[in-house]
């Protein structure tokens, strides 16, 4: 059943490596059932709801992702869309955050009708390859940054931004960690990546870098509540949007702020992993790239519906294709563990930020081969590609970094007279990424 759902030996995958493709998968973008509540608190929701919601939500996303496309691409509530929800459009705006939740939920709708007529694939279809690359490049760099900052090897800086950080017991369980999976990599050890995951945990625990939760399954239902919803779980998130308050002309702009860095986000995560997991053809196009879409704007519409905020495809899917996952039964695999976290938070939390910091490292190194792909010498090719590398990891957004390398492409090649070298659609994505570039600069100094 499972070789003709998923077509594994098609892919040349097996279900035991989709089953630990899944695991590594998870354990990287676990963090999120913990750190989304805590954003939208601030926000005046109730923690424990939006975690049920953040669970539910993922877990259904991410399934509907892999049965729609059958690849490895996982979903949950989308960092910085989520504070977008909290701090601009409660704590600025004063929406409550029921009507906040709409917005998202219409930025959703609109996002599933670009799919429908397929305008989000001709977007994606129109970006120059040496652009997708660059897009990986940077992500990859994007990845290896946030691993560096959670081992505590790099920490902010008044003075430079970013400094190296002391060499205390974190750091040396992260870099115990690293070296013990690099080491399983070079050795090509099957499952390198979760056993070194799983390995600086343990070294974390012996630490004391972490401490053992008092309660592990303190929700889990009693008996005679297995089979029904227990009494334990809060929904009170769940469809409590308030659609009718998001119509308002002065939401507009954001409802067109999440749909840009939504759709752009998508965008470079789905070309960044597919293209690490071997996907892309020569013109860096993915097969049934409309589904892959049509998954992810539908996870914007769940977000809105559950509340816990816009759900989008993750960069950290990327560490279970590097773990050898290549179906949607990886997916499915993530999609159950988050189902099963609505009752096994505490358990989940036991896998701390460090523990996962080697394997987001060993992720960055891996998307940093295609570098070599990019055609450097050309200047109007290579210095947009260079700019995307470079912006992605130094903002920390994923859709700032394609905007800049956009609006650099288009305009080089005008300048230089070359303008049937570029794509309609690239015209008018520059266009908009000039206009939310500019409406993200007046709105961060009041003037609307």
């Amino acid at each position: 059943m499972l070789e003709k759902l998923f077509k594994l030996k098609e892919n040349g995958t097996t279900v035991k490596t989709e089953i630990f493709a899944g695991l590594v998968s998870f354990m990287t973008m676990a963090y999120i059932i913990f750190v989304n509540p805590g954003i939208l608190s601030a926000a005046g929701m109730d923690f424990q709801a939006v975690t049920v919601a953040t669970c539910l939500a993922a877990g259904l996303s991410t399934l509907i992702m892999a049965l729609l496309s059958n690849y490895p691409f996982t979903m949950a509530a989308g960092m910085g869309l989520n504070g977008v929800v909290a701090f601009s459009l409660v704590l600025s705006e004063g929406l409550t955050w029921q009507a906040a939740m709409g917005v998202v939920f219409l930025e959703g709708i609109i996002i599933t009708i670009l799919v429908l007529t397929n305008i989000r694939e001709w977007i994606m279809d129109a970006i120059p390859i040496n652009l997708k690359r660059a897009i990986g490049v940077g992500i990859g760099l994007f990845i290896a940054f946030l691993g560096l900052k959670n081992a505590g090897f790099v920490v902010s800086s008044d003075a430079t931004l970013i400094s190296r950080g002391i060499f205390n017991v974190q750091a040396i369980v992260a870099a115990l960690g690293l070296i013990v999976t690099a080491v399983l990599m070079a050795r090509r050890v099957k499952g390198a990546i979760l056993f070194g995951i799983i390995l600086t945990t343990v070294f974390a625990y012996l630490s004391d870098v972490i401490i053992q939760p008092d309660q592990l399954l303190v929700t889990l239902p009693k008996a005679g509540e297995i089979f029904r919803l227990p009494q334990a779980q809060d929904f009170s998130t769940i469809f409590k949007l308030d659609i009718a308050g998001a119509f308002k002309a002065s939401l507009v702009l954001w409802v067109f702020s999440l749909l840009i860095t939504d759709f752009f986000d998508t965008m470079g995560t789905v070309v960044a992993v597919g293209g690490k997991a071997g996907y892309l053809d020569k013109n860096g196009k993915l097969p049934r790239m409309n589904k892959v879409l049509l998954a992810d704007s539908l996870g914007a519409v769940i977000g809105g519906l559950f509340g816990c905020s816009s759900n989008t495809t993750y960069v950290e899917s990327a560490s279970g294709v590097a773990e050898g996952g290549r179906t949607g039964l990886t997916g499915v695999v993530v999609a159950l563990l988050f189902f099963v976290s609505i009752f096994l938070a505490p358990l989940v939390g036991i896998v701390p930020g460090v523990a996962t910091a080697p394997a987001l490292i060993i992720v960055g190194y891996l998307m940093m081969g295609v570098v070599k792909d990019i055609d450097w010498d050309k200047m109007d090719e290579a210095f947009p590609a260079f700019l995307t590398i470079l912006v992605i990891p130094m903002t920390g957004d994923i859709s700032w970094g394609i905007g800049f390398g956009f609006i650099t492409y288009v305009l080089l090649k005008m300048f230089q007279g070359k303008f049937k070298e570029v794509h309609p659609l690239m015209y008018v994505t520059a266009l908009l990424f000039l206009i939310h570039f500019a409406l993200t600069t007046v709105k961060a100094l009041g003037l609307i």
